[in-house]
């Protein structure tokens, strides 16, 4: 566990003595000289392959529900530099009371979900995975080490840390995650080689659709199976109060029902990506049921976790 803790402590230095070049440094990477070669290799990296949508979801069901929970806590509070002890008290929210709060919830209506944790984050508050588990088809899933910024760390830190988060968690719940979320959902250049070689199922940081679809890597098809996910359906940029792009939890609801119906209409997927330190409050949590309700108030609708949707969609329809 000390090996956890000291590389921990290092990728939080080297996140800070590594910032990104300014727009001053990159002036003079002209873009619109690059040979259309340049353009490829950078979009061929990750691309979505073949759509994934059954053409029914489990128990003849018409869309799936998705809920996500991206259980962070203090490990954000490192993104720029030393924290402030005040940062941190709001991210132990999140363990200390939402977390409860939000399986409080899901038990009620028996609705499942997945818990994106980072390692560090599982580590600080153990008892989070036994609160998880009084739900037993809740689902534990990869979230980073400690929220890392994937493309500030050197290809072989982020591959060691990977593969000991994934440890981490089977270690700390008994479970062995199949699931991968990148941190912020951002991958660096070897984020997709890493993730495959570990073996993961399922991937959920892409934004290419609203559907389930195969995960290309480098041109190659990769047999993972991409669960997209969208700024419009992540309650962290629309619930922070302290962040540009606050909205009223009420106006959120209505913009979350729309996405809802369209998808319902479609016969496809709603994902919602949700963080406990910021749906778990009491306002919050009013609306994330009112959503529930809403959503159980159609016919032929199917919650699952990640894990079960991938497992469904890869032998519903399959890789070519």
């Amino acid at each position: 566990m000390k090996k956890f803790l000291i590389l921990s402590l290092s990728l939080i230095v080297l996140s800070c003595n590594n910032p990104q070049p300014t727009a001053t440094e990159k002036q003079e990477d002209q873009k619109w000289t690059w040979e259309t070669e340049r353009f490829e290799k950078a979009v061929n990296q990750v691309r979505a392959g073949k759509d994934l949508t059954p053409k029914s979801w489990p128990n003849g069901a018409k869309v799936a529900v998705l809920l996500s929970f991206d259980v962070d806590n203090e490990t954000v509070a490192w993104w720029d530099g030393e924290p402030t002890i005040s940062d941190l008290s709001r991210g132990e929210y999140g363990s200390r009371v939402a977390l409860r709060r939000v399986v409080d919830l899901l038990e009620k209506h028996e609705v499942p979900a997945s818990f994106f944790i980072p390692a560090l984050s599982l580590h600080l508050a153990p008892q989070m995975a036994n609160e998880i588990k009084r739900l037993p088809r809740h689902e534990f899933a990869v979230h980073g080490w400690i929220h890392e910024r994937n493309t500030r760390v050197p290809a072989d830190k982020e591959r060691e840390m990977v593969i000991n988060s994934k440890k981490m968690l089977t270690d700390l719940t008994g479970e062995t995650p199949v699931g991968y979320r990148a941190p912020s959902w951002n991958f660096s250049a070897a984020t997709p080689d890493i993730i495959k070689e570990v073996g993961f199922l399922y991937e959920s940081s892409m934004m290419a659709d609203d559907r389930p679809y195969e995960l290309v890597i480098n041109g190659e098809p990769s047999g993972i199976v991409e669960l997209p996910v969208e700024w419009i359906l992540d309650d962290a940029p629309l619930l922070n109060p302290r962040g540009s792009s606050y909205a009223n939890p009420r106006e959120l609801l209505e913009v979350l029902k729309d996405e809802f119906d369209v998808a319902y209409e479609e016969g496809t997927m709603f994902l919602m990506t949700m963080h406990p330190h910021y749906s778990g409050h009491r306002s919050r949590i009013v609306v994330l049921e009112e959503l529930i309700k809403y959503i159980k108030s159609k016919d032929k609708v199917w919650f699952g976790t990640h894990q079960e949707a991938a497992e469904y969609v890869k032998a519903e329809v399959g890789f070519d």
